[in-house]
Formats: C-alpha cells, sequence, structure tokens
C-alpha cells in the first residue's frame, strides 16, 4: 500500500483546475493552500500496479507543473 504527499504546483492560473483534476483521480487526496498558490495532495493506492496507472495519469495532467514529494512509504 503505496501512501505518498506532494506539494502540487500548478500550471500558473490553473490552480483551480488542477483542484479539480487531482480530486477527480481516484486515490487522490488533495487540499488547497489557504496562502500559497500550491496544492497538498496525498496519494493512497493497494498496489505498485496502481501506483503506476496513477503517476502515469499525474503526469499527464496539463495543469500540474510540478510535484514535490514531501513523503513517501510502501508495505514490502
Amino acid at each position: 500500500m503505496p501512501v505518498f504527499s506532494y506539494i502540487a504546483y500548478p500550471v500558473q492560473g490553473a490552480k483551480a483546475q488542477l483542484l479539480k483534476d487531482l480530486a477527480a483521480i481516484n486515490h487522490c487526496d488533495v487540499i488547497p493552500s489557504e496562502n500559497n498558490d500550491v496544492l497538498i495532495l496525498v496519494t493512497d493506492t493497494p498496489d505498485e500496479t496502481q501506483e503506476k496507472t496513477l503517476q502515469e495519469k499525474l503526469k499527464n495532467l496539463k495543469s500540474l507543473q510540478s510535484l514535490g514529494m514531501t513523503y513517501g512509504h510502501t508495505d514490502e
């Protein structure tokens, strides 16, 4: 069960769209920052296969500029 948390940086002016895009993806919880133009993203997938699928979805988001990982954990 991989669990990761990130700071998600939107493309300029796309914070609301990124919030909507991330909230629509399974295994993602997203929280908007109150004082900065960033989002906090926590992912929790049941296995490595679904984690890889999730990572591909994140890479393809047009509203996402970059992700900065703040925590990662996998049960082995």
